[in-house]
């Protein structure tokens, strides 16, 4: 893996590949960044710029959202013009390693993770203790989101940044992410951040139900089930955790695809058929397929529509698979009750629908749940790990629900790294 720099969007960027130095002679140097109060905040107002707004490049958000809607028939693209996007609708041996949309988030995500970890690796400078734990919380946070999302979309990641660096199993990289999670947690415990760092990076994340919640997130994904039981069963469901968004810095699918309707679009219900499919009168539909006027829809509306980083119903569909996969299958169908039968949560994201009354068997109970998140988390960029854990039929089967398995890992990186692991064969 390359070694990413990033001077923030409160500063410039440059960029350090293996072989040379892309650095911006009037931009800071890491010494003066990551060696005071003030840089070091700067730096976590930088890596959740990058992250989530399409700002200084595209985010590593919008991506995601992107790759796995495509790859899995959430999203169409609308003009086969946008070749990238068509590549992952296309899937296969059509996505090819110089794909741009692949490039952009494996270099995005790669950034984020390698300037949180310069964070965590200088957070000694701060002497106030709860500034300190603040700060190393958020630097946990987006590391962890980093390596994690990375990991649903190709087999192996380097977990640790600089030139020539080593690929982990997605299973270690899970755990990893889930470990960062865990500790920054346990760091804070009740304490809430600093209102002077909360004034300079903003209030809109819960950061503590947010690291458990995608500690859940991260433990169901590697079949650590009984973990991932325990933290989405500690989330406060009643609390909301955002990625935030105004006209200055617009939510990235609405602005950059939804509103062209030139770019990709949404597909009538959430694209599942058959036995999937929704019944006519989910009240996700209306929330989440109905185009407005601007063909925006669900947490994609509008420029200052917020995306939630996690959802009440991913954590209680979490309970719910955990339990089905060990066969409470009672327990298992509680949890699930409480998503269809849900008239709105904190979102104002409900299914309205009535009990579940299939079949009382572990894979049925499981296809509902499979199903259910199909629907509770459109758009969210989890399908294509979804669709894989859950067993569903991939490329080269009958009824294939997904174009790719993993992807190919990018050109630029195989060029500069070789540690590179072949590619997937789809």
């Amino acid at each position: 893996m390359k070694k990413y720099i990033l001077f923030l969007t409160v500063l410039t960027m440059g960029m350090v590949s293996c072989k040379k130095d892309y650095t911006n002679p009037n931009a800071p140097t890491d010494s003066q960044v990551f060696s005071s109060v003030d840089g070091l905040t700067k730096a976590v107002v930088g890596i959740k710029q990058r992250w989530a707004v399409n700002g200084v490049g595209v985010s590593s958000l919008y991506q995601a959202i992107s790759a796995a809607g495509l790859s899995t028939g959430e999203l169409t693209v609308l003009n086969a013009g946008n070749a990238d996007l068509a590549q992952l609708q296309n899937g296969g041996t059509n996505l090819a390693p110089n794909n741009g949309v692949l490039n952009s988030f494996w270099t995005t995500a790669n950034i984020v993770n390698s300037e949180a970890t310069k964070i965590i690796a200088n957070v000694s400078v701060i002497s106030d203790v709860n500034y300190r734990n603040a700060v190393q919380a958020y630097a946990h946070l987006y590391k962890a989101l980093a390596i994690g999302t990375m990991a649903q979309f190709w087999e192996r990641v380097p977990v640790t940044t600089g030139a020539n660096a080593t690929y982990s199993t997605r299973a270690e990289v899970l755990a990893a992410a889930a470990k960062l999670l865990d500790d920054a947690a346990a760091l804070i415990g009740t304490t809430p951040p600093p209102a002077a760092f909360l004034s300079q990076v903003g209030s809109e994340i819960d950061v503590r139900n947010t690291l458990i919640a995608l500690a859940a997130r991260f433990y169901i994904m590697s079949g650590a089930n009984d973990l991932a039981l325990a933290r989405a069963s500690a989330v406060n469901l009643a609390s909301r955790s955002v990625y935030f968004y105004n006209t200055l810095n617009p939510n990235p699918v609405y602005r950059t695809s939804l509103i062209t309707n030139n770019v990709y679009g949404i597909v009538a219900n959430f694209g599942l058929t058959g036995a999937l499919a929704p019944a006519s009168n989910d009240g996700r539909i209306p929330f989440y397929v109905v185009r407005n006027a601007t063909n925006g829809s669900g947490f994609f509306r509008d420029d200052a529509t917020a995306i939630p980083i996690f959802l009440p119903g991913e954590m209680l569909l979490i309970q719910a698979e955990a339990h089905a996969r060990a066969n409470n299958l009672a327990s298992a169908v509680t949890a699930l009750n409480q998503v269809l039968t849900k008239t709105t949560d904190a979102f104002s994201l409900g299914a309205a629908q009535p009990a579940y009354n299939g079949a009382n068997t572990r894979e049925a109970i499981l296809l509902e749940i499979y199903r259910n998140r199909c629907m509770e988390l459109y758009m969210s960029g989890m399908k294509l790990e979804d669709s894989r854990r859950f067993g569903r039929p991939g490329p080269g089967q009958t009824g294939a629900e997904r174009t790719r398995n993993f992807y190919p890992y990018p050109q630029q990186e195989r060029d500069g790294n070789p540690n590179t692991p072949s590619d997937p064969a789809n």
